[in-house]
């Protein structure tokens, strides 16, 4: 995103960066960079049309929980009170400050973004799911959301956006190089997202695991590795980076910085420091002077196995296992 780091650990968009006491401590721990908790498109439209009740836009009404988040949320949480929070912040830390959009459609809430840039602001990241359920759409379609969006926002602002996405694509690789091409400044690979379970007792639909694991870093590598070398844009790699280990074979596969998230609220704002000094002493192993010389060592454009990426299905790892 154009920002000199100081460490490859950006504290990711939580509830634990929502107060300036908390980003002071984010960066006395290390972190090179945070970012704030995601506002949601709803929440930003209910204060557009300053009431809910009578409203005319059908986008409210695209994830069925909206209003009632809405109604309840926007009681404590004030859009003001993110503002705020953006200029109190930057007075308190001299790290990049990123806010946070969760959002679905280009609609008027993409005016909200001067407000953001002008709090202050040094950038901002774009959350945008589409979960490509609805059987009427054509692939292309829930696509063009995207384009649409990082459109209008950029016409809004000039600090540098990044587009924080899923893998849920007809032809993800296709699609992140077009969106490489917009104007945007950073891609984060990969959003994580509400994923539902089933109570058999009590017939309703739970919550699954809120948090991330270790494991799931692993399809986080495959994309990152696959596409650091062919979008005209930084990636920072996201979900199961748990451990400066991790973080590692995500600067390997290609990514410029790692967002961290759950093992902030697991182990503290500590596991910070933890991890820069586990990518230091492994650098010192071997012989690595900066993080430049060994971003993108192992991307599918440089690994002397490339197919190690590509390959779908499982063969001689597990030959003769039924």
């Amino acid at each position: 995103m154009g920002f000199k780091l100081k460490n490859p650990i950006i504290a990711g968009s939580t509830g634990l960066s929502m107060s300036v006491e908390n980003l002071k401590s984010l960066e006395k721990h290390g972190a090179a960079a945070v970012v704030l908790k995601s506002l949601f498109e709803e929440q930003i439209m209910h204060e557009v049309n300053k009431a809910l009740a009578g409203t005319d836009n059908k986008d409210i009404s695209y994830y069925p929980e909206a209003e009632d988040y809405i109604r309840h949320y926007t009681k404590e949480k004030d859009l003001n009170d993110y503002l705020r929070l953006i200029e109190n912040g930057k007075k308190s830390i001299s790290i990049p400050l990123i806010a946070s959009i969760n959002c679905f459609s280009a609609s008027e809430w993409t005016t909200f973004a001067k407000k953001i840039e002008s709090a202050g602001a040094d950038g901002l990241e774009l959350n945008i799911f589409i979960l490509p359920s609805d059987t009427n759409r054509e692939p292309s379609q829930n696509e063009q959301v995207y384009f649409d969006v990082v459109t209008e926002v950029l016409k809004q602002v000039s600090i540098p956006i990044a587009l924080k996405i899923s893998y849920y694509f007809s032809g993800l690789a296709k699609t992140a190089l077009k969106l490489s091409w917009t104007g945007i400044s950073g891609m984060v690979l990969f959003n994580r997202f509400f994923s539902p379970d089933i109570d058999i007792n009590k017939f309703i639909v739970t919550p699954s695991h809120v948090f991330s694991t270790k494991d799931e870093i692993y399809t986080t590598l495959r994309w990152i590795a696959m596409l650091s070398n062919r979008l005209h844009c930084d990636i920072a790699g996201s979900t199961g980076v748990h451990d400066g280990k991790g973080a590692v074979k995500l600067l390997l596969a290609g990514a410029k910085a790692v967002q961290i998230a759950t093992i902030l609220y697991k182990n503290g704002f500590e596991t910070i420091g933890e991890m820069i000094r586990f990518i230091e002493q492994w650098m010192n192993k071997h012989d690595f002077k900066t993080t430049e010389e060994f971003i993108g060592k192992l991307s599918m454009k440089s690994t002397e196995n490339p197919a190690a990426y590509e390959r779908v299905q499982f063969m001689k790892h597990f030959a003769g296992i039924y």
